[in-house]
């Protein structure tokens, strides 16, 4: 996935809208919050199973991809902002968990790594 395609694509899409000087990263990211807020929305009365891709009707699925795609937005703009390379941090995010929760440790466990 290209990510500096896509903050080009939004950052053009802000500025054709005249909307950069709302993006601060606090405005972006209570932005994001409400959609992580309307995913939950989608989901929250589901069962476990209900909530599976298989069992979900297309319309509901539909409604999911629309949240998830305007939170990795939201994601994007905030690194974008803050000159985070997110590809980058990612990467450092996953080895950093292979090390909070090593194999031995965490399999089959759900159990947070500071509270064995």
């Amino acid at each position: 996935m290209d990510i500096k395609r896509y903050q080009q694509k939004i950052d053009s899409f802000v500025k054709d809208r005249n909307w950069d000087k709302f993006h601060s990263p606090k405005n972006l990211t209570m932005a994001l919050s409400g959609e992580v807020g309307e995913l939950s929305d989608i989901l929250q009365w589901l069962t476990e199973e209900e909530s599976k891709r298989e069992n979900l009707n297309e319309k509901t699925l539909c409604l999911v991809k629309e949240e998830l795609a305007d939170i990795f937005i939201y994601l994007i703009r905030i690194a974008d902002k803050l000159d985070i390379n997110i590809e980058e941090e990612v990467e450092n995010k996953i080895r950093l968990n292979e090390e909070k929760y090593p194999i031995h440790l965490s399999k089959n466990n759900a159990t947070k790594y500071n509270r064995r």
